[in-house]
This record gives structure tokens, sequence and C-alpha cells, in this order.
């Protein structure tokens, strides 16, 4: 963690994950029907597909090695996902990408060396993919075919980049604790939010500043997370908006609870994201709200267990179904 935080940040659910896991225990509701349901369990990580009009859960894929729990991507055609995990290791040099379709099928593994790969998104036509790489001092974002070729860096701030998204004709990302954009040919970088007293550091993990940007479909406005309260030890987070020329900021939520990584649904009518704690009490749930705040709530089943940890939840093509990744915590 320590070594990772060196970095700033690659995204908001590693540094989430120092919340004390053994408080997880009895957060989640317990079932109150009498059809007992379970999520499958095989591997102690997976990606899962949460069907929101019947509440049942799906386990698409499972593994033993650990998934990069910041980045589960749809592509726009609404049949791959693109996500990252270790593999032969448990190191950071260990993380590779991987791409395969929403039913499980086509597991492909498109990066394969000895670099610290992460965080992938899908260009729009869904001919490419970016990701973050440290293949030099720092994390850089780079870009490779939408079959793991030709990757090539494509942007270097001479700082740590991170927690980028992509769409339109924009790809935005974290940087020096501020939201950016870039356009998609590479040119124009242009600092999009300055939050107030940002790179202060107080007794979170992290400083105040603005992560995880997430486009909308359209690429017209950007969702992310401000971290506001740092002096709660795994920080106090809240939502805003904002239009893609940096215009219109609005504020979405006033509770600081430990959340982050928001994903648009494809309407643009929703948001899905995930908590990871309510005063220090860890939840790991996936809740959903209105794109303008309202109507805020947790979409978690009941039956999930409470050892069960919900990751990066994304919608689907048709905005009926979520995908998340899974971790069993024991």
């Amino acid at each position: 963690m320590d070594k990772l935080l060196h970095w700033c940040k690659p995204v908001l659910a590693i540094a989430l994950l120092t919340v004390v896991f053994s408080s997880i225990i009895g957060c989640k509701n317990q079932p109150t029907s009498s059809v007992v349901e379970t999520v499958p369990y095989e591997g102690d990580w997976g990606i899962y597909e949460l069907d929101l009009s019947t509440s049942s859960v799906k386990l698409l894929y499972s593994t033993s090695n650990e998934i990069y729990t910041s980045a589960l991507r749809l592509n726009e055609a609404g049949d791959k996902l693109v996500f990252a995990q270790k593999v032969e290791g448990t190191s950071d040099s260990d993380l590779e990408i991987f791409s395969m379709g929403i039913d499980g099928s086509n597991l492909v593994r498109l990066t394969n060396n000895s670099f610290w790969d992460l965080y992938p998104v899908w260009s729009p036509d869904g001919s490419k993919i970016a990701f973050l790489s440290k293949r030099d001092h720092d994390l850089d974002i780079y870009v490779m075919g939408g079959d793991g070729s030709n990757a090539e860096r494509f942007y270097d701030s001479g700082d740590n980049d991170a927690d980028i998204d992509w769409a339109g004709d924009s790809i935005v990302f974290t940087s020096q604790f501020a939201i950016w954009r870039i356009r998609e040919d590479g040119t124009n970088p242009t600092m999009i939010t300055d939050p107030i007293g940002r790179g202060e550091w107080g007794k979170a993990n992290l400083p105040k500043g603005d992560y995880d940007p997430r486009l909308s479909h359209d690429g017209r406005h950007i969702v992310f997370e401000r971290l506001e309260d740092v002096n709660q030890p795994n920080g106090g987070y809240n939502f805003f908006t904002i239009n893609i020329d940096g215009t219109g900021e609005i504020r979405l939520t006033d509770n600081s609870y430990s959340q982050g990584l928001a994903s648009w649904s494809h309407s643009g009518e929703k948001l899905v994201y995930v908590v990871a704690a309510i005063d220090g009490v860890g939840k790991y749930d996936i809740y959903m709200m209105n794109s303008d705040g309202t109507e805020n709530h947790n979409v978690t089943p009941d039956y999930f267990p409470p050892g069960f940890l919900c990751y990066s939840p994304i919608f689907s093509e048709d905005d009926t179904k979520i995908f998340f990744i899974g971790q069993w915590w024991k």
C-alpha cells in the first residue's frame, strides 16, 4: 500500500482496501424472503452480473488470482469486458490486462510483460484500449489495439497519471489531485477541476483532491469523487459532476462516505458506484442514484453474504444489469 501511494493514486478502490475488513462482518442485511438465494462461489475473485429487476446474480468468470478492483469496463457494443488481474505471482509487475465476452467466454490475455499494466478502458469504437502502465519512473497513459497489439505511450504529464476514462473525443484522467482532459489525438491537455486544498494531507491515506473521473457515454459530462474530509482514516468522499469543458460543477452527495468509482448508465440518467465504508464500518456495497444525485440508495441484494465484497460496478448496454468484481474475503 505504501508503495502504491508513493505513486499517488492509480485508483480509489486500492486506497479503500485499508478499511478494516473485520468491520464488514454483519454489515450486509440478512435475507427476509423465504426463498434462499446464494451467490455463486468458485475462486476467491470473480466477475459477476446482477439483474436489477430480479436481484439474481450470475458468476461470469472466476479465478484464484487477484483482480484489479478499480477498472472493469464494457465496450460500447456491449459484448466485451476488459479488466486487469495478477498472473503467476503477487507483485505489481504480475498485473496484466484481459478481455472476455459478457457471458464469460473467449477470455484473452492482452498484455504479457514485466511491467505494471492496469486500469484498461475501451475507445468509443472498441478498436483500441487505453491503460496505465509503469514502464518508466511513474504511471503513464498507453494505448494498444483491442487485441493487445502495438502498445504505445500516449501521454506523460511528467507526473503520475491515473484513473483514466475515454468517451466522445476525450480521455479524462487524474493528475496532481485534479481532473484533466486530453483530446483523443493527444493534444490540448487541460486541467478541468482545481479543488480547494488540493494536495493537503490529513489522517486519510490520500490528500484532498479529485479522483476517478468517468465520462458519460456521449462524452459531455464527467462524474468524479472529491476527497473533502481527510480527518477520516479512509477519507470522506463526495460525488460531483462537471461538463467536459470545466463548467457547471454540481455536487451530488454531501455524506462523506468512503465511496467512489461511479459509472454512468447508457441513458445518462443513472449512476452506479461502490460504498466501501460508512463511519469506518466496512460495506463494499453497490449503490445507485439519479445523475442529479436524487434517489440515492443501496441496490446490493440482501442475500449477499457479509464477506462478499463488491467493486467497480458498471451498467450493461441496456442498463438492466450491473457487471461488477466480487471478492470473497476470508
